[in-house]
């Protein structure tokens, strides 16, 4: 799934080709009406048509497109969703799913061979983003607020890491990262960590995004930025994937885990509860 980086990565490279162009057409394919969640498949596509894109922000795992007529077109990418910015006549992706031409001569392909991506048509971007709480690289996500929510919590520290009303955007990649670099082992009960510990995750957390939004995100399969590329971050991983190889800080192999249903990777050495 798309993480805080990959979207932010994509919406730094749609910015400047989508904010003051109008939407010429919206096109959502047969067999991806669930698309359009507020609106009937052929509403939407209408309803968006003539539209003109003022900004292009995010929060967490979602784009929020704002249009001129005070609107806000919520896009979330799911498990295996991309946007690509090309030509409108350029050839369709296998797995294109809908695509909005510009008034440019240029166009955005939603591709999602899951199908799970999502658009809402809102006056109020929260409404589409139920239990969603602060943004995980955003002011809101301090160290007080991380504290806060493992002190009422007994779970393992990676359950609260992907709470999307905790960390906003922080998914399983970054989780796993995020534990390894606070030499963290994500099985510890939140409510036991101490201070000193809360403070060292919530800097391992910015640090693990800020570091994947430098190499682009991590295409470890279906993501691709918004010009089509892949990102260099899942090369550059600590721990996730690279179970069976020596931790790069210790020598002990990485292990692999399943905790919280999500397959887990950490240092058993130097990752401690």
């Amino acid at each position: 799934m798309p993480e805080l980086p990959e979207v932010e990565t994509i919406r730094r490279d749609l910015a400047p080709l989508l904010v003051g162009r109008t939407v010429a057409r919206v096109r959502i394919h047969s067999g991806a009406e669930r698309l359009a969640q507020t609106h009937a498949p052929r509403a939407l596509e209408r309803t968006l048509a003539g539209r003109r894109v003022e900004a292009l922000d995010r929060h967490g795992k979602y784009l929020l497109a704002g249009l001129d007529d005070g609107q806000t077109w919520v896009l979330h990418l799911r498990m295996t969703g991309s946007l690509v910015h090309a030509g409108i006549d350029a050839p369709g992706h296998r797995f294109e799913r809908a695509r909005v031409d510009l008034d440019n001569g240029m166009s955005v392909r939603l591709n999602d061979m899951r199908k799970f991506a999502t658009w809402h048509l809102v006056g109020d971007p929260a409404e589409a983003m139920p239990r969603t709480g602060p943004d995980a690289l955003g002011e809101a996500f301090s160290v007080a607020w991380l504290r806060a929510s493992c002190a009422r919590r007994s779970v393992a520290i990676k359950a609260v890491l992907l709470d999307q009303q905790v960390a906003a955007g922080v998914g399983n990649i970054y989780a796993d990262e995020a534990c390894w670099i606070a030499r963290i082992d994500p099985r510890a009960p939140a409510n036991g960590l101490s201070s000193q510990r809360i403070q060292r995750l919530h800097a391992a957390v910015r640090e693990t995004l800020e570091e994947s939004l430098g190499n682009r995100g991590a295409s470890f399969s279906d993501y691709r930025d918004g010009l089509g590329g892949e990102g260099m971050h899942h090369i550059r991983v600590h721990v996730f994937r690279r179970d069976g190889q020596p931790c790069e800080r210790c020598g002990q192999e990485i292990i692999k885990i399943r905790l919280v249903g999500r397959g887990t990777h950490l240092c058993p050495r130097c990752q401690r509860t």
